[in-house]
């Protein structure tokens, strides 16, 4: 049966959180505010780190599947919910992502695959398994006022932590290869912001320095997709979370995300995921 009080909920980090941080132990039964099996957003990133336990979740229509050792990574714009989870040991850190700086936290954006499979008793997790231990343990304290001053400390020490592994992961080149790569997730970066209003490659190249053709070039080679179709996916990726979480019509939805003509939009949705809009809204919601 449809839903007629369906939205978007986007949660804000706990009161509890001091300075922008919380961390949460899994074992912990009594530390959930709201109800994460139900899809959500959150305005702020969340990281997880599973020393065990089998894992279900659901990321923007995507089921992952993974048994831990794991780290997992969400960002504000990703609807997401917990579907199953048996025994499981770790913790989740909830942090404002103004406190990362915008190197680090695009590297964890465009880098970090979810989930980020780790092996069994490597160094690696054993100093990701200190430094979280650590934060959970300072943040008991809040016996002084540079407490929180170490918690920002330790977050930016876990987080280059695994910026580090993820760069050593990739074995990228620091050449060539490496530019294009560059310019590959700094055009990503800018279909998240701008995809309602920039519809153009032009628009996109201006913004990179770059010529369209240079631009659809690199794009092309790394992803197997040219531009025109990593803008379009942009758009259809939040008319897809419209269409779920709320009861907006299309027309209202093609209007959210950039489309004035609401059969173009119509036609695109189509083409790009095999469904209408509503035949989506049908299968996923109703």
């Amino acid at each position: 049966m449809k839903n007629k009080n369906h939205i978007i909920k986007q949660f804000e980090l706990s009161p509890l959180a001091k300075a922008g941080i919380i961390i949460v132990n899994m074992e912990d039964q009594d530390v959930e505010e709201h109800d994460i099996s139900k899809p959500h957003r959150d305005n702020h990133c969340q990281l997880m780190f599973a020393v065990k336990g089998t894992f279900r979740l659901n990321i923007d229509f995507k089921n992952v599947e993974f048994t831990a050792p794991a780290l997992i990574c969400i960002f504000p714009e990703q609807v997401h919910h917990i579907i199953a989870v048996e025994n499981p040991k770790g913790w989740m850190i909830s942090f404002d992502p103004a406190l990362v700086s915008k190197e680090v936290l695009q590297l964890l954006e465009n880098k970090i695959s979810n989930p980020f499979l780790l092996q069994a008793e490597s160094k690696f997790g054993e100093q990701l398994h200190i430094l979280m231990d650590l934060i959970e343990k300072v943040q008991l304290e809040n016996t002084n006022p540079y407490i929180q001053k170490s918690i920002h400390s330790l977050l930016h020490a876990l987080l280059s932590l695994i910026a580090g592994e993820i760069v050593a992961a990739a074995a990228i080149d620091k050449t060539k290869e490496n530019r294009s790569i560059i310019i590959k997730e700094s055009f990503i970066n800018l279909t998240k912001e701008h995809f309602k209003t920039w519809k153009q490659p032009a628009q996109y190249a201006s913004a990179l320095s770059i010529s369209v053709a240079h631009l659809n070039d690199t794009v092309k080679s790394l992803t197997g997709s040219p531009v025109s179709v990593h803008i379009q996916e942009a758009s259809i990726m939040e008319a897809k979370r419209l269409l779920y979480f709320t009861d907006n019509s299309v027309k209202e939805i093609a209007y959210e995300v950039g489309y004035d003509e609401a059969v173009y939009f119509g036609k695109l949705f189509k083409k790009v995921t095999s469904l209408t809009p509503l035949e989506f809204r049908k299968k996923f919601r109703d």
